[in-house]
């Protein structure tokens, strides 16, 4: 696979990675074709898993490169990191806050953002959309600091990190199709709802990209500002999510630690 994507630029390479990530969503949404529900339990696992996965790539694959580079940058590297990652959590607490969206599995009274008369679906694929602007974000930024030179950056490290967000991304193209179909939605047009939640993440890839290879000054912030917004959608979004039955919370608490270790394991072998 490096020696596959080693024969284009970066921007491509991140396009190519976000759509790997985009098919993995896709992937989770057409669960529906096959069951109108999935077990509470095996989603909450699932959503534990991938948060796990999100903790884990935020600090080998974004934080602590982003620090590395500050101090190759001779940058003050705590200041760099700290103004990244808040920014990062910043911005998205005021995209949340302003995006109409709801979240999986709440009533349609439980809408977060501006007032809208939007659709429920139209909601619901926002929220899961909202949160995988980082996703993509950071997978591009991850391939354009490969370009920068800096041996804190390997295209190994941005492989490792767009394969943990396209494995965590399964169970949010399903969170996002099941409800749908639960509520009366055709198949197809669930999985379609599903899947287009994911197609965020080749655009902010690309973006992302394109952004630090105009301005590698900037790249220790821009990793650092991925990692706060990954963080953000962890904490905000899939733990309260996925131990919102409580009966599951040891078994999410064993999923995320799981996730972590796997995504761990993948950076540090192809990092």
């Amino acid at each position: 696979m490096i020696d596959f994507l080693q024969q284009f630029d970066p921007v491509t390479q991140a396009f190519i990675a976000t759509l790997f990530t985009w098919g993995m969503t896709a992937a989770g949404a057409a669960l529906i074709f096959f069951t109108r529900t999935v077990n509470r339990k095996l989603l909450d696992a699932m959503l534990g898993f991938a948060a796990g996965v999100m903790i884990a790539a935020s600090f080998w694959s974004l934080l602590a490169p982003g620090i590395e580079m500050a101090e190759q940058l001779d940058q003050t590297p705590w200041l760099t990191a700290a103004v990244g990652f808040m920014s990062g959590g910043i911005f998205m607490r005021l995209t949340d806050k302003f995006l109409p969206h709801l979240h999986p599995g709440l009533s349609s009274d439980k809408t977060e953002g501006v007032k809208t008369s939007w659709q429920r679906s139209t909601l619901l694929v926002l929220a899961i959309t909202l949160h995988n602007i980082p996703e993509g974000l950071a997978v591009g930024v991850a391939f354009g600091a490969v370009a920068a030179g800096l041996p804190s950056a390997t295209i190994g490290g941005a492989i490792a990190l767009a394969i943990g967000i396209g494995i965590q991304n399964l169970p949010e193209g399903t969170a996002v199709a099941v409800p749908l179909r639960r509520e009366g939605m055709s198949k197809r047009k669930s999985f379609f709802m599903g899947q287009a939640s994911g197609i965020v993440e080749p655009i902010a890839g690309v973006v992302g990209a394109l952004f630090v290879l105009k301005m590698q000054t900037i790249l220790p912030y821009a990793l650092c500002f991925a990692a706060g917004a990954m963080i953000f959608v962890v904490v905000e979004e899939l733990i309260p999510e996925s131990q919102r039955d409580h009966k599951n919370i040891d078994l999410v608490t064993m999923a995320t630690m799981i996730g972590f270790s796997i995504m761990m394991i993948l950076d540090v072998a192809l990092g």
